[in-house]
């Protein structure tokens, strides 16, 4: 039973380390057989947007952390439920709305922003933000960071050149991909979390996912605002 205990540590770890050894890994770009299939799609494709929002989603190890970082310490299923619904409404809505009109964002910062809000909720989940007197409603931050998560989606499919034929059920096809590379994702992370909160040891354990947590978060935000910086 004590491994048990010991896969978020590892798991973390080999994010962590992948972080910072890894520029492939901080790119987080999408695969070059991807952009030239988006490039050379006209019309629709339902089942191949589909796919790539599932695989974005799933290889996401940026959106990964984040979600794990929500769901760490929610016990009930009515409370996931919320918070992941508040998270999906935020990266949806500017997912939607970036790509129709266009409205993007350089991705070096928008990347530096989703490597704050892992930092954000590792700290959070530490009690750091009330050590410091800070007082932040956390369904709005997740919401709130829902919409910067979506508005990087939005800008790399706007990188992709995406056609205007076919562009809305392209849009909405990748947009439930990406809730059902979510869904496979946490299914996954909370099945895990429930096999080991009642035993002993977790809470040393959660301590250390939350600081590798935070280590993670500001490698991306390190290596985005060094990108940005030289470009």
């Amino acid at each position: 039973m004590r491994r048990l205990l010991t896969i978020p540590s590892i798991l973390f770890a080999a994010v962590a380390l992948q972080l910072i050894g890894a520029h492939s890994v901080l790119a987080h770009d999408v695969a070059q057989s991807d952009r030239a299939f988006v490039a050379a799609t006209q019309g629709q494709a339902i089942m191949p947007f589909l796919y790539l929002g599932a695989k974005h989603m799933v290889t996401g190890y940026d959106h990964i952390l984040f979600l794990v970082g929500v769901v760490m310490f929610l016990f009930r299923l009515r409370d996931v439920v919320l918070y992941v619904s508040l998270f999906t409404l935020g990266h949806s809505l500017t997912l939607m709305l970036g790509v129709i009109f266009h409205i993007g964002a350089n991705s070096h910062v928008v990347d530096a922003i989703i490597g704050l809000s892992i930092i954000y909720k590792g700290a959070e989940n530490l009690g750091l933000l009330r050590t410091l007197g800070w007082r932040v409603d956390t369904r709005l931050a997740v919401l709130a960071f829902g919409l910067c998560h979506g508005l990087g989606l939005a800008t790399k499919l706007l990188s992709l050149s995406i056609s205007p034929d076919g562009l809305l059920v392209n849009l909405l096809s990748f947009n439930v991909g990406v809730e059902i590379g979510q869904i496979i994702v946490l299914f996954f992370v909370v099945c895990l979390l429930n096999l080991v909160r009642n035993r002993s040891g977790f809470a040393a354990k959660a301590a250390v996912a939350n600081w590798l947590l935070i280590v993670s978060g500001a490698a991306i935000m390190f290596h985005q605002t060094s990108e940005y910086l030289a470009s």
